[in-house]
């Protein structure tokens, strides 16, 4: 399961509804891709409707869709938003990661 923290979800909705997407029907696509400077990185965007072998799951009021493949290496992550002085975005706090990178946007087993 992928959680959302509360101020990840209120993001979340603010961004969605700013882009069309209705935040009560359409979902969060949380995915992993190769690439990024520590092997894979994260894949985040809206989406309207769900694909044969996607995992979906609510947490928080927010719906996340996650492909087959990604599930594997998000298992216990949770999405949260840092709007700090360090710099402002989605954080993947991901249990599975031996290595991140400074910017938090990839990630190694």
């Amino acid at each position: 399961m992928i959680k959302v923290s509360e101020t990840a979800k209120k993001k979340v909705i603010e961004l969605m509804q700013e882009d069309g997407y209705n935040p009560s029907t359409d979902f969060v696509r949380v995915g992993v891709k190769s690439g990024g400077c520590s092997g894979l990185s994260y894949d985040l965007k809206f989406d309207k409707e769900n694909q044969e072998g996607d995992k979906v799951f609510v947490d928080n009021e927010v719906k996340i869709i996650v492909d087959k493949k990604s599930f594997l290496y998000l298992i216990g992550t949770t999405l949260e938003y840092s709007g700090g002085l360090n710099g402002t975005g989605f954080v993947f706090n991901n249990p599975n990661a031996n290595r991140t990178c400074g910017c938090g946007e990839s990630f190694s087993l």
